[in-house]
């Protein structure tokens, strides 16, 4: 089953007033299951460049971390349950989800891709709980080696970290004035103002962004068979929306996947373990509560 990711963020607002000799260039496209956009200041000549590069590196982030491409570097891995020599993006990620499941104590784990297999194919899910663990993972630079009929998912993270991996190969580039959306969003400069939205209450009130990240995850979103995209075989969705602030949108994303299946009271737990900027809980009512 392939998912078509339903994000409930939205630009309310561009740059604020900037230098009339800088132009303003945008662009939109399709990767990670969901639309993404770029959009930032600079002279003419500079942003086609930027734009040319910035699409090649989402596609070739997407082509690392894609559960549906039969060549890409996450799909040999949960065929075989290892891989060698992992390009060092892959390892940078493996590095920041073992981070989140730290923070999270265990409620983020990739692992739990046997889950959603099952219950998109109608099989037994108590055998696929038996599969979850991201402790029985074993990674380096070098190698990665999963436990026996394990398989990955990084539906929770990888869209933050491709949005990371373009915002900092614009700023490497000399803009200094960016907003990238894929999935989730980080912004240099700005200000921006992002609309935060619930698929059950609608709109609910707006953020600005300046310099950071913010990412939200509402379970209603997307469903596999009666259950909510986001799983765990100890855990279920407590809350209708959560979106996390962090200067990363890596951060950002993997702690409002996790969050969304947290207690009031593990939230402010994780916030403050993980230094996020703020954190805004919807409940199943429309209750909006910002930490």
């Amino acid at each position: 089953m392939k998912m078509n990711r339903r994000r409930f963020l939205t630009i309310s607002a561009a740059f604020a007033a900037s230098p009339a000799t800088a132009h303003t260039h945008s662009w939109q496209g399709w990767a990670f299951g969901a639309e993404v956009s770029l959009q930032f200041r600079g002279p003419r000549a500079q942003a086609k460049a930027a734009l040319d590069k910035a699409r090649q590196l989402i596609i070739q982030t997407e082509a690392l971390f894609s559960l549906y491409d039969p060549g890409s570097a996450l799909v040999v891995l949960n065929t075989t349950g290892q891989l060698h020599a992992p390009d060092p993006a892959f390892h940078d990620l493996m590095q920041a989800a073992d981070l989140a499941h730290t923070v999270t104590n265990g409620l983020f784990d990739p692992t739990v891709q046997p889950l959603w297999a099952a219950q998109a194919s109608g099989a037994a899910m108590d055998d696929a709980n038996g599969h979850v663990g991201w402790s029985r993972v074993r990674f380096d630079a070098n190698h990665i080696q999963l436990g026996h009929r394990q398989a990955l998912t990084f539906n929770g993270i990888a869209q933050g970290y491709a949005t990371d991996r373009v915002t900092d190969m614009l700023v490497a580039l000399g803009l200094s004035e960016t907003l990238v959306n894929i999935g989730e969003y980080r912004s240099v400069g700005g200000p921006w103002t992002i609309g935060l939205q619930d698929p059950h209450h609608g709109h609910l009130g707006h953020r600005t962004l300046t310099s950071g990240a913010i990412a939200t995850s509402s379970p209603a979103a997307t469903r596999v068979g009666e259950r909510s995209h986001i799983m765990h075989p100890n855990a279920a969705p407590r809350w209708s929306t959560v979106t996390v602030e962090a200067p990363t949108a890596t951060l950002a994303d993997s702690l409002s996947t996790a969050m969304v299946l947290a207690t009031r009271d593990q939230i402010e737990d994780i916030h403050k373990r993980a230094q996020t900027t703020r954190i805004t809980v919807v409940d199943h009512d429309g209750n909006l509560t910002t930490l």
